[in-house]
């Protein structure tokens, strides 16, 4: 692939950006494991670590990535959402979630958030809004909520005073054990109105916990450690919501009449024990 850091700088009168690509990354991971290009020796070498572990990881990312086309697709439709922040966005991969979003309403404003230079520079690239829409992208690290919201790209492009859908995908379970996962979400659902929705799928310790156990510890030597949770653990961040329905369930079984055209995978045969992920979107109420 190009050099991506000379792409970066190039015109810019600034020195080439430190891609990190010497330790693996969420961001570039996920990419490896849905068959992407934007990715380095040790994403490939982590994301083989989570196959051996999971067999089934490949179409798990599938189907949480078509999860989250369902879930834009309803905040959107049903429940009129017209704002979105997409917090650990990672390596854009089309549909993106404005694409989704916008083509129920063009207007529809985005947010992408992620730690990653690759993904800022793809994010500059291949995040083209609408017309009459918007999009943004905020180099940013989940464990600095105050830090996002108070971005000046957030502000420009989001109207706090007006709900915003805050989804979390394949995010939480990489904040290291010094941060506070419910800590960070209780911030940036504080500083939402009602009618906010919060949008998370999550790595589960209680659907395979031999393959997901092994997993953490295979990518605890890497230095790109998770932290897995029970289905109670992940109903936690969603402390006073009021769910969607069906609630907090697997991937594969929210809303799956509603099945985005690029899954690759038909979701009514992938098994409930065949995707360690909880998945689930509720709306904040007064």
């Amino acid at each position: 692939m190009p050099d991506t850091s000379e792409w970066m700088a190039r015109g810019q009168g600034r020195a080439p950006v430190d891609l990190r690509t010497d330790r693996p990354h969420a961001a570039r991971i996920y990419d490896a494991l849905l068959g992407g290009k934007t990715n380095y020796g040790p994403d490939r070498a982590a994301a083989e670590q989570v196959a051996s572990n999971i067999p089934t990881a490949q179409a798990a990312v599938r189907v949480n990535r078509s999860f989250m086309h369902r879930a834009t697709r309803y905040l959107a439709e049903e429940a009129g959402v017209r704002q979105f922040l997409d917090i650990g966005t990672g390596i854009p991969t089309s549909p993106n979630l404005h694409e989704v979003a916008q083509a129920v309403a063009p207007d529809s404003r985005v947010v992408y958030v992620d730690n990653d230079p690759i993904v800022l520079a793809h994010s500059r690239a291949l995040h083209t809004s609408e017309p009459v829409g918007r999009t943004a992208y905020i180099d940013a690290d989940v464990s600095d909520p105050a830090g996002i919201l108070a971005s000046a790209q957030l502000r420009e492009t989001l109207d706090l005073g007006r709900p915003v859908a805050v989804s979390m995908c394949l995010l939480l379970h990489w904040l290291p054990a010094s941060e506070d996962p419910y800590a960070v979400v209780r911030h940036l659902l504080g500083a939402l109105v009602p009618g906010s929705h919060l949008v998370i799928t999550h790595l589960a310790s209680d659907i395979d916990p031999t393959g997901v156990s092994g997993l953490e510890s295979a990518l605890a030597a890497s230095g790109a450690g998770v932290r897995a949770r029970t289905r109670d653990e992940v109903a936690g961040f969603f402390d006073g919501m009021e769910p969607a329905e069906p609630g907090l369930v697997v991937p594969q079984r929210w809303r799956p009449e509603r099945v985005a055209p690029d899954v690759g995978v038909p979701e009514a045969g992938v098994a409930d024990d065949a995707v360690p992920i909880w998945a689930g979107v509720a709306a904040k109420r007064a």
